[in-house]
């Protein structure tokens, strides 16, 4: 019997090998190895989930990018059209006066119209609910001051905004004391003779706010409490008209901002006797604080920060916040500003935010206490 060896088959295989062409390989039929297929289809639908995700961070950063550029393409367009200032008291009070200051300084740097709308009522809510409600764009902003950014959430039964929710901070732009002042036919020059007075004739005397919840209520109700008796309380709507009923004595008493009253006691028609700020102020030095008079705890600085609608662009704030600043920085903006008793501020949003929340944890309390409500 004929026997091949293991080797001499290796050894034919091994020839046969190197014999066979590349056109026999090529004619033989393609055979896979067990597994071989199924690992081929999963590499291709890896790769082609690679490539989807690839694809869509693609899309999404070109997407994000081009926002980006039409954001900051806003931001240095704008403002390319006028821009309206919505101030929520009557023209003649305190926020309106800085309103306009701003806003002629505003045109003036960037060339565009700032325009000044007032839109009064409701302690403030109405024309701050406008700034809330406008359209995102910049081309809407306003000015207000602690009633309608945090104090009426406590007074109001129901709000038309939220103005944690529905509003950006800019910055304030202005600040000046309150005033305590005193009808000269009382006969009274310190706040001693005025705590005195109250104690011997409990209720007998009026005094007069710029309205319900106001700063000038809340100081009055605080300085009342800590003589221990209760004036009459006569709201009126801004300024203007409280310092009216004084003259016509009307009222007797008031706390009221500084460059509403300054003028008129000037003349002697009433009498200013402390301010309500924590230290004395650089415009009225000789007046002592409350707080050197002996009232505690009591300070009742007026006010007006810039507003926006919530959802205005990161970029736009930014450059609202830089021109602000930048006007508030000069020589003319700040005489103005003088002029009315009034420091120019400038803080940046954050400490914006920072100063209502110390408002409203100063003045919930009195708020409470006495128990102040606005009806609707």
């Amino acid at each position: 019997m004929f026997r091949l060896s293991s080797r001499s088959w290796s050894n034919r295989a091994s020839i046969s090998a190197r014999t066979c062409s590349s056109a026999d390989i090529a004619g033989l039929p393609q055979v896979a190895t067990a597994g071989e297929s199924d690992l081929d289809d999963q590499f291709s639908l890896k790769e082609q989930a690679a490539l989807g995700r690839s694809t869509m961070r693609q899309t999404i950063l070109a997407v994000l990018g081009m926002l980006l550029a039409t954001v900051a393409a806003q931001a240095q367009e704008w403002p390319s059209r006028a821009v309206t200032i919505v101030v929520p008291f009557a023209a003649g009070a305190t926020p309106d006066i800085v309103a306009r200051i701003v806003a002629e300084r505003l045109q003036a740097k960037l060339g565009q119209s700032f325009i000044v709308e007032n839109r009064p009522g409701a302690s403030g809510n109405l024309g701050t609910n406008a700034v809330a409600q406008a359209a995102p764009d910049g081309y809407t902003i306003g000015v207000s001051i602690v009633g309608p950014l945090a104090l009426n959430t406590l007074l109001f039964a129901r709000m038309p905004y939220d103005p944690a929710r529905d509003l950006a901070l800019i910055t304030v732009l202005a600040s000046q004391p309150s005033v305590l002042v005193v009808s000269s036919q009382l006969g009274v020059t310190t706040v001693a003779d005025l705590m005195a007075l109250l104690r011997r004739y409990p209720g007998k005397y009026n005094y007069g706010s710029i309205g319900t919840g106001s700063l000038s209520h809340l100081a009055m109700e605080a300085i009342a409490a800590q003589s221990g008796t209760k004036p009459v309380h006569i709201p009126y709507r801004g300024s203007p008209a409280a310092v009216t009923a004084l003259i016509r004595s009307d009222v007797q008493i008031g706390i009221l901002p500084a460059g509403a009253v300054a003028p008129h006691a000037a003349t002697g028609q009433f009498r200013m006797i402390a301010v309500s700020s924590a230290q004395r102020s650089q415009f009225l030095p000789d007046l002592p604080t409350l707080r050197e008079a002996g009232i505690s705890g009591v300070e009742a600085d007026a006010w007006i920060g810039l507003i926006a609608p919530r959802q205005t662009s990161d970029a736009i704030k930014a450059k609202l916040e830089r021109d602000i600043r930048a006007i508030l920085t000069e020589p003319e903006t700040r005489e103005k500003l003088r002029l009315q008793l009034m420091e120019a501020v400038g803080n940046s949003s954050e400490e914006f935010r920072g100063q209502v929340d110390a408002e409203l944890a100063r003045w919930t309390p009195i708020i409470r206490a006495n128990n102040i409500r606005i009806e609707q």
